[in-house]
């Protein structure tokens, strides 16, 4: 059977609050299973939405990573559209002043620090504190939900941002509704929060196995293989090289100027040889604006459902570091909600002082990597909260 979102599963009911003033935090990339945007379906079936919010890349999902956005109105529904990116994070009474219900519907990644998963946490904790009730329409987790798969590290506490609010692992396995269940609990919110569930979607799918067409939900998350390849090499964000935005395959490809092509090479395909495919390309991207040619690696996932893209990218991180002791470095990232750019591998990575543990001789590294990747409690942290099997 076909993939149903948590948005057809409300389609095929007629809920009493339908007719009361709703806001809803939505994008584009937020469809129907047949490929209808929510927002217009919604109100094709009679909801009587009268706001929009909107996350980060704004409603369009076109907006640059880690630029404000503005508020708008809609082209679709005529509606005004209150971003959440921008001065604020988080609606205010102001916004809310003459809402009844609040509705959630955007798509995920799959990854703690994609920012659509803590704009739906400050969403949520906003219905708390006006005493508005919630509903959050689930989607699939695009990299799957077997907690076998699950990959560290935790978030230390005091590494909160906007890229991590709460503990939590790197790749976690679990549904925006599932999560939403557990900060309502372990944040004492006590939210008037109802998850409409998806259907026919098991805990060992990923995104290949639902059998429809991909949405971007941001601009350089433009396939399934870069989602897939999103929570190892968006680390490489904090450095001096290229992750390809920009490009036909941004997260599927890094690359520098000064790479030692050979050698990178090698040591990878000695390392990771049955874990991924790599190629040569060269891409031609503007870089502080001057357009240069870069060569690079294009990375192929030879098997998705076994992948780890956390120790695959910490991996690949190291060794182009080793190999490259004069050329590579550590940078900062600044975005709308980090605007130095500071720390941005601690805050990714979760771990205070990230980048100290790449001075590490390459086993005592590996020894600490590993550690920090085994997630041990998360499961029976999540159990309590799980709505697929």
């Amino acid at each position: 059977m076909s993939i149903q979102f948590g948005i057809d599963t409300l389609l095929a009911k007629a809920p009493d609050w339908k007719t009361k003033r709703i806001a809803f935090l939505t994008n584009d990339a937020a469809r129907t299973s047949k490929g209808l945007s929510s927002r217009k379906a919604l109100l094709e079936a009679g909801f009587n939405l009268v706001l929009l919010f909107s996350p980060e890349h704004g409603i369009s999902t076109k907006g640059a990573d880690g630029f404000k956005i503005n508020n708008s109105i809609d082209p679709i529904t005529q509606l005004p559209i209150i971003s959440l990116y921008n001065e604020k994070l988080v609606p205010t009474k102001e916004d809310l002043k003459d809402i009844d219900v609040l509705v959630f519907d955007v798509p995920d990644a799959g990854t703690r620090f994609y920012t659509y998963l803590w704009t739906m946490s400050y969403f949520m904790e906003a219905a708390a504190q006006f005493n508005l009730p919630i509903y959050l329409l689930d989607r699939p987790n695009p990299l799957g939900g077997l907690f076998s798969m699950v990959e560290g590290p935790m978030l230390d506490e005091s590494l909160s941002s906007f890229i991590g609010r709460f503990p939590m692992p790197i790749k976690h396995q679990s549904t925006f509704g599932e999560l939403a269940m557990y900060f309502n609990d372990c944040q004492n919110w006590k939210a008037a929060l109802e998850v409409i569930p998806c259907k026919n979607w098991k805990r060992e799918d990923l995104f290949f196995d639902w059998n429809i067409k991909w949405i971007n939900p941001s601009p350089a998350l433009q396939n399934f293989e870069a989602c897939l390849l999103y929570p190892g090499l968006c680390l490489f964000e904090a450095t001096n090289v290229s992750v390809g935005r920009g490009s036909d395959y941004s997260f599927e490809w890094i690359g520098a100027s000064w790479f030692n092509m050979p050698a990178i090479v090698m040591v990878w395909q000695n390392i990771l040889k049955d874990d991924i495919k790599i190629e040569t390309l060269r891409l031609t991207l503007l870089i502080d604006d001057e357009v240069e040619d870069i060569k690079g690696l294009r990375i192929k996932v030879i098997a998705p459902n076994i992948f780890n893209p956390v120790l695959t990218g910490l991996i690949l991180l190291k060794l182009i570091k080793d190999i490259h002791p004069q050329d590579f470095k550590w940078q900062a990232y600044p975005t709308n909600v980090n605007p130095s750019g500071a720390n941005h591998l601690s805050l990714l990575l979760g771990i205070p002082d990230a980048e100290k543990l790449f001075d590490l001789p390459l086993k005592d590294w590996l020894n600490k990597v590993v550690a920090a990747l085994k997630v041990t409690q998360w499961e029976k942290t999540m159990s309590p909260f799980l709505l697929y099997d």
